[in-house]
Order: C-alpha cells, then sequence, then structure tokens
C-alpha cells in the first residue's frame, strides 16, 4: 500500500459510510465517490428503479462494474453500498484496490437510522429487523474477510469516527513512507 492508495469502505447500510467516507475524504484530501451515487449518476435513475427494471442481479453487475472502475483509482476515498461483499470478485477488486475499512454497526442502530430511509429496496418490507438481521448473519463474514481496519461507527459521531480512520491509516501507511 502506497500512500496515496484507496481507502475503501464497506459496511451494512446505516453504517455512516458516506457520511463518514466525505469527512475522511476532507480529512485526508482525497477525492470521495459512493459507489450508489456514480451508479445513479450514469443511469440517471435511482437505486429502486434498476431494482425495479433490472432486478437485484442487474444491479449487482453495475455494482461490480463501478467497483472495478472506482479501485483502479489512487487516492480516492470509495464507500460502497451493503452488498458490495456478496462477489467473490468484487471482494478481491475491494482488496487489491486499496485499504478495506469495515463500519460496524447493530442492527438496532441500522433500524433507527433507515426506519424513514426508501432508497433502499431491500427494506421495502414489513419484517424490517428480520430483513437485517439476516443480512448482518450473512454479510459480517464477507466485510470482516475482506477488511484491513474494522472500526465500530455507532458509539462516536462521524468526524471522530473519520478521525480516528485517518490516525490508523497514516499508521499504516507511514512505514511505507520511511522505506521509500
Amino acid at each position: 500500500m502506497t500512500a496515496a492508495s484507496n481507502l475503501i469502505l464497506v459496511g451494512p447500510m446505516g453504517a455512516g459510510k458516506t457520511t463518514i467516507g466525505r469527512l475522511l475524504a476532507a480529512e485526508l484530501s482525497y477525492d470521495f465517490f459512493d459507489t450508489d451515487h456514480e451508479i445513479q449518476r450514469r443511469c440517471g435513475a435511482d437505486i429502486p428503479w434498476i431494482f425495479d427494471v433490472e432486478g437485484e442481479e442487474g444491479f449487482r453487475q453495475r455494482e461490480t462494474q463501478m467497483i472495478c472502475e472506482l479501485s483502479a483509482r489512487s487516492g480516492a476515498v470509495i464507500a460502497t453500498g451493503g452488498g458490495a461483499v456478496l462477489r467473490e470478485e468484487n471482494r478481491q477488486l475491494l482488496r487489491d484496490g486499496g485499504i478495506v475499512i469495515y463500519l460496524c454497526i447493530t442492527v438496532e442502530q441500522q433500524l433507527k437510522r433507515t426506519a424513514r430511509d426508501r432508497n433502499r429496496p431491500l427494506l421495502q418490507r414489513p419484517d424490517k429487523e428480520q430483513v437485517l438481521r439476516e443480512m448482518y448473519h450473512q454479510r459480517d463474514p464477507l466485510y470482516r474477510a475482506t477488511a484491513d481496519i474494522i472500526v465500530r461507527s455507532e458509539r462516536r459521531g462521524p468526524r471522530s469516527v473519520a478521525r480516528n480512520i485517518a490516525r490508523q491509516v497514516r499508521n499504516l501507511t507511514a512505514p511505507l513512507k520511511s522505506k521509500a
């Protein structure tokens, strides 16, 4: 990893990947990209529409393409969608693309943070808590296996979490700079 390597945020919906990612990018003077926002910008349609028209598989194909494109950059903070780790191809792209940071959050906090959000197609069901628990059990091991750094994001404010991550990243890259 070089100092200009990407920082890639993974974790479940509601973990704060976009908010923390923007703050982290500002802290480190990196560019910021959110894979979901980039997909929407490029398609001219929101995520629920893409899910309705193309299904989850169509969306996941677009997501893989966007991860491939963004992870080829350097000096970027990239916030991924919660399901980005479901494909092995994506997990490899993420690992190869930079330092992967898993933002952990409890299901209870996810419920609070996503309660009124209508832009999450997988949560447009009456059994939201059950859906989130199932996703947690399926995805948590994948986030952990992909991540270089694991950070709890529910107990502190986003700015504090971003500063903590920046400090950890600087500690990881400092030995690399001194060898150059």
